[in-house]
C-alpha cells in the first residue's frame, strides 16, 4: 500500500506539483498499479516462448518490381515549364 509521503517523494523525484486534493487520488492509483505488477509477478511464464521484440521478422510486404512505364512522359506533358524532362518552377528562395 503506498501512502501519502510516497505519493510526495514521487512527485518531487518527477519534479510535479500535486495538489493537496490530488495526492489521496494519486495514493489510490499508485497502489492499483502496484496490486497489479505483483500479480503480473506470479504468473507462471516458464513455458511462454522469449520474444526480443514485438516486431516480426519475416517481411510481409510484396517485393519491388520494376516496371518500364510511360507515364512519365503524360505527366511532364502537362507541365508549361520543362528543362531536359524535368519540371522547371520558379525561384522560391532568395
Amino acid at each position: 500500500m503506498v501512502d501519502r509521503r510516497t505519493v510526495e517523494y514521487i512527485a518531487n523525484l518527477a519534479r510535479i506539483k500535486v495538489k493537496e486534493e490530488e495526492i489521496e487520488y494519486l495514493r489510490v492509483q499508485l497502489s492499483r498499479i502496484l496490486d497489479y505488477v505483483d500479480k503480473l509477478k506470479q504468473l507462471n511464464v516458464d513455458n511462454v516462448p522469449v520474444t526480443r521484440g514485438t516486431f516480426f521478422t519475416e517481411n510481409i510486404l510484396r517485393e519491388d518490381e520494376v516496371k518500364d512505364s510511360k507515364l512519365n512522359q503524360e505527366i511532364l506533358r502537362n507541365s508549361p515549364y520543362l528543362q531536359e524532362n524535368h519540371f522547371k518552377i520558379p525561384k522560391v528562395i532568395e
